[in-house]
């Protein structure tokens, strides 16, 4: 061949004058490094239009605003026995913001628990946690809610 550049056979080298040798390897069809490229592509638009990934931080600090809110609203009430319907209140409207709330009730209730049974108060916390996944689930939080606890509550 005359020109700049000898093509050889598929998988074989490509020969540049004045190299010496092969310096690529041509193939045919479709290479492994455009595979997943393509399949990276649309693995995202499937995230992308499935989990609407770019909101879950967003709903992730409202969630986490509606847990801090139910807390205030317990330690105000300061009601006997409403820790419950507080703890499935505050699951239930962070969970109603999406993905991103439900994600950070889950692990605000879980610290909490978690903190609860490390300074000796594990007595209800199974019973808690129940409630924390009730309200998660989209339970009416108003099954705990305890008589006489006031309406703007």
């Amino acid at each position: 061949m005359s020109g700049v550049t000898e093509l050889k056979g598929e998988g074989q080298g490509v020969t540049v004058p004045g190299t010496g040798g092969p310096v690529g390897v041509l193939h045919g069809g479709t290479s492994t490094t455009m595979k997943l490229l393509v399949a990276g592509l649309v693995l995202l638009l499937i995230v992308e239009i499935n989990a609407e990934w770019y909101t879950f931080p967003i709903e992730a600090v409202q969630g986490a605003w509606d847990m801090a809110q139910a807390y205030r609203d317990m330690r105000k009430a300061n009601w006997k026995d409403s820790d419950k319907y507080f703890h499935a209140r505050g699951n239930y409207e962070a969970a109603q913001r999406g993905a991103g709330g439900r994600w950070a009730a889950e692990v605000i209730s879980d610290a909490r628990e978690w903190s609860n049974g490390k300074s000796g108060g594990a007595g209800d916390t199974e019973e808690d946690q129940e409630a924390n996944r009730w309200g998660r689930e989209g339970g009416d939080p108003n099954r705990y809610r305890p008589a006489g606890l006031p309406d703007n509550y």
